[in-house]
């Protein structure tokens, strides 16, 4: 017993040292590698994680690091969460394994299968009853609702036309959480009082129903609850935004009949590389109550095409959220029984 005290409090007097080095040589320090890239100093990911030491190095690399929708790089696992780049969209692939269900999101540049990438969530596909679920987490051994890496989840309808996005953790102050079945299935066997107990609706994704089977690409539409890219990087380690926004409404882009290839086509400038009927591409849909001009309708926020057998390319940028676009993503894969 005294050994185990004694090693206690030399953790402890371990802790209380880094504890106490000078916040601004930390800040400087972490200062120095956001602005050097990883070419003079460690790598970034390494200097980062210093923000799990304690809450003054946290305090640290919080004042330093700048969030997703200004830096452009993924830092935290609440930036999954965060909008994308404005500018230039976040270039991901994900990776299918049709034995067990799965699907890996990873980020990554290139359209080369050889290309492992930096992982970023997992998802698994559960069936319900006469419903569909893919189950979305930090972590591709632990695919539970029950877990501490459960994220969300993505709900589909009888039909596989309609879908509903749900969050583990409530987006924004005094949201109320879905009272589906399977959420208080799952409620009530939580292990761990961490572990969130509901789901709370962010967002519906709709396929157009097409009983007659007439000719033409899927046609999908999107409502979602997107976080202020305004908010400030000390709310956003929360993953919650304190009020309700308005909902961001989204529609595929209208492909192009092409006579010469006797196909329906859209520019993926080279990140698409084989046709499916999974290929798709967002743009912001604009509402009768809209004045002229004031939506982009032009601008891509989220694609999605397959480039190889059990690979696809996923691109998303403001507002939307890694999680976000991954849960649309995953709606391309259900069965759509009255679907074109």
């Amino acid at each position: 017993m005294a050994e185990v005290v004694k090693a206690d409090a030399d953790a402890e007097d371990q802790e209380e040292r880094w504890a106490r080095l000078l916040p601004e040589l930390l800040s400087d320090v972490v200062r120095r590698v956001e602005a050097s890239g990883g070419e003079r100093w460690p790598g970034r990911k390494d200097i980062v994680s210093c923000a799990c030491v304690c809450r003054r190095w946290r305090d640290a690399a919080v004042a330093v690091v700048r969030p997703l929708a200004e830096s452009g790089k993924i830092t935290f696992p609440s930036s999954l969460k965060q909008p994308g780049p404005r500018e230039l969209p976040m270039q991901c692939f994900i990776k299918r394994n049709k034995k067990n269900s799965t699907f890996l999101l990873y980020l990554g540049f290139t359209n080369s299968p050889m290309d492992k990438g930096k992982f970023l969530m997992a998802a698994r596909r559960f069936r319900r009853g006469p419903h569909t679920e893919y189950i979305i987490s930090l972590d591709a051994e632990d695919l539970s609702q029950g877990s501490n890496a459960y994220m969300g989840k993505l709900r589909s309808d009888f039909w596989g036309t309609n879908f509903k996005i749900y969050d583990s953790k409530p987006p924004y102050d005094g949201a109320k959480a879905s009272s589906s079945r399977s959420s208080r299935r799952f409620g009530s066997r939580r292990i761990s009082p961490q572990v969130s107990a509901g789901n709370y609706e962010v967002g519906q994704v709709s396929y157009k129903y097409n009983l007659l089977k007439s000719r033409g690409p899927r046609r999908m539409y999107c409502a979602l609850e997107c976080p202020s890219a305004q908010e400030t990087w000390e709310n956003s380690l929360k993953t919650k935004f304190r009020r309700p926004m308005g909902p961001t409404t989204l529609r595929n882009k209208a492909p192009r009949w092409h006579e010469h290839l006797q196909c329906w086509c859209l520019n993926f400038h080279g990140r698409v590389t084989v046709a499916s009927v999974k290929n798709f591409q967002l743009v912001a849909a604009a509402d009768i109550n809209d004045p002229p001009g004031t939506v982009d309708e032009e601008t891509v926020l989220l694609q999605f095409g397959k480039v190889d057998d059990d690979m696809f390319t996923m691109d998303y940028r403001q507002p939307l959220s890694a999680f976000q676009a991954f849960a649309i993503s995953l709606s391309s894969f259900g069965t759509k029984l009255a679907c074109e």
